[in-house]
């Protein structure tokens, strides 16, 4: 973790200096107001889903409901920036939803189920004579966390370069062959994964594309009021949601198939950083990481790559470099795939093997299949 950054992402939300720099982070990667402060997470948003719907002009392509905005036949937009402008008027739909639900949630939870042994432990509280989950708190924060930056990044850029550029698809081919999972289209599909520029390479059309899309969903979601007299923040976290997020679609335009998990946090998709760890850092360090209020960055290094002594010093070299770059948080799992592979066959032989997931580590044996293959999945960098 970064305490320069995620001390100004505290000041920012207007917590004085002090209270600043005696918080951090907590839970996985999210910033409070150590016992001053009830900063709650209000759940996730999955932000590839909203792609799909708005490719699907509202509809839920996998439930066939109606869920979102009408916002137009994608096959019918001329534009790269008229399919950004629908799929913004999306975002905007589900996180007024979202707030609607949680401010609900929350004053549920102030009615009938307060926190009185928490609230004793919490500054101000008593003095005001109110709850934890009841304005209480000196500070009070709610985080909405999206996920998916990787997954959705690419997926934009597959339709910004390959539809509305250089025309080698239409938008009735990317929508049929998401919706039938490629089915017979492995050739476009292999196109995709191969001449796209995706997200972590340090390539500024793809880094412009994450940087858009995060600073949309800041201004979507900053300011807006919750049940204390505050407002919502951007937290950009997955825990394991990512997995469960990628169950319930389709394929999407980047050659991510059915079913498979979605992006974690802020990293990368899953195979798309083939230019190092390097390059990672540095499209991740051109986002504008104060605004929120926590980043997730997931990296898999082969146990080669950190033999000697100047390899060590060569991490610290790139987790100082990203940090300078105002990053906000960076984790690793030094493990090969051969490893993870035989953990899935003889469980029984590697009852100690612990990997990082997400702002927390968990025995790799006790993590369900799909959760063991999104690990799995992670680039494995062998150099720097």
């Amino acid at each position: 973790f970064n305490p320069d950054t995620y001390v100004m992402e505290l000041m920012r939300q207007g917590k004085t200096p002090e209270d600043a720099r005696e918080g951090g982070c907590s839970g996985c990667i999210e910033v409070g107001a150590f016992g001053k402060e009830a900063y709650i997470l209000t759940g996730y948003l999955n932000v590839p889903k909203i792609l799909e719907v708005t490719l699907h002009n509202g509809t839920d392509p996998v439930s066939g409901k109606k869920v979102g905005l009408v916002t137009g036949d994608p096959c019918t937009f001329r534009s790269y920036e008229e399919l950004y402008d629908a799929f913004l008027k999306q975002i905007h739909y589900f996180v007024d939803m979202k707030v609607r639900v949680s401010n609900y949630i929350d004053r549920m939870f102030a009615k009938y189920a307060p926190a009185t042994f928490l609230s004793l432990f919490i500054d101000d509280c008593i003095a005001k004579g109110k709850d934890y989950y009841n304005c209480g708190p000196r500070y009070n924060t709610s985080y909405i966390q999206c996920t998916g930056l990787g997954t959705i990044t690419d997926s934009l850029s597959v339709l910004k370069k390959h539809v509305f550029e250089e025309r080698k698809f239409n938008m009735e081919q990317i929508i049929h062959a998401t919706d039938t999972n490629f089915e017979g289209q492995e050739a476009m599909r292999q196109f995709i994964l191969n001449r796209t520029p995706f997200f972590g390479n340090d390539d500024e059309y793809a880094d412009r594309i994450a940087i858009q899309i995060f600073n949309d969903l800041y201004d979507a979601i900053e300011g807006k009021p919750n049940t204390k007299g505050e407002c919502f923040h951007l937290n950009m976290l997955s825990t394991t949601c990512h997995v469960y997020f990628g169950k319930m679609m389709n394929a999407t335009p980047n050659g991510r198939l059915a079913g498979r998990a979605i992006s974690d946090g802020t990293s990368p998709s899953h195979g798309a950083d083939t230019h190092g760890p390097s390059a990672v850092v540095k499209s991740l360090g051109k986002l504008d990481q104060v605004k929120s209020g926590g980043t997730l960055l997931n990296q898999r290094f082969l146990p080669s790559l950190l033999k000697h002594d100047e390899d060590i010093a060569k991490l610290a070299s790139l987790i100082r470099s990203y940090f300078a770059l105002g990053g906000h948080h960076i984790q690793f799992n030094i493990v090969d795939t051969a490893t993870l592979h035989a953990a899935q066959k003889h469980p029984e032989e590697y009852r100690d093997l612990l990997v990082r997931v997400a702002g927390y580590s968990d025995y790799f044996n006790d993590m369900n299949a799909d959760l063991q293959y999104d690990v799995i999945a992670r680039t494995a960098q062998e150099t720097f």
